[in-house]
């Protein structure tokens, strides 16, 4: 099994952890160290390794505070971290990290969709897919999916532009 299916089997249908093993501290992670894990995935991914000045620079921080960062999920097992080499996602940590990006991904294609600026909408998937529920990131992931395979996507948005033309002039008309 690939690691995209094996990712896919852990993570199921639900954008939720599967993981039988996952230690108490991970079970709680803070948004920042999800972010972080996250960052990790997408840094390696492009690159094929991920050093402490990728992800600086993909989460807009400083040096120091990705090198706090990688001790913290290093002490938790999450990834591995050796110093002026980079970091590596351990098996618990790619899995808590495939999830986030599944839940960040799910969220940035309905946003998108409903025409929210992309730079807003990624701004409100990286809130937003800590908060909400597995089931509503499932729900929203498949209606996405329907509109797009149905092929009905284009005409919705359409009649949707058209709405919120309408109802913004209405809302403006009543203003003035």
């Amino acid at each position: 099994m690939s690691n995209a299916a094996e990712d896919n089997e852990r993570r199921g249908k639900r954008g939720e952890y599967r993981g039988c093993h996952r230690s108490p501290a991970a079970k709680n992670l803070s948004r920042k160290a999800e972010d972080y894990l996250e960052a990790i995935l997408n840094v390696s991914l492009e690159k094929g390794y991920a050093k402490t000045r990728d992800i600086a620079k993909e989460l807009g921080v400083c040096p120091p505070s990705v090198v706090e960062m990688f001790i913290k999920l290093s002490k938790l097992g999450l990834i591995e971290y050796r110093k002026y080499e980079g970091v590596i996602l351990k098996p618990e940590g790619r899995e808590i990290a495939t999830v986030i990006k599944y839940r960040h991904d799910t969220l940035m294609a309905f946003l998108k969709l409903i025409a929210v600026p992309e730079d807003l909408a990624n701004d409100d998937a990286c809130l937003m897919e800590h908060e909400l529920h597995a089931k509503t990131i499932e729900q929203i992931h498949l209606f996405v999916n329907f509109l797009n395979e149905k092929g009905t996507a284009n005409h919705i948005l359409q009649d949707f532009d058209e709405f919120c033309i309408v109802k913004r002039s209405e809302a403006e008309k009543e203003r003035n």
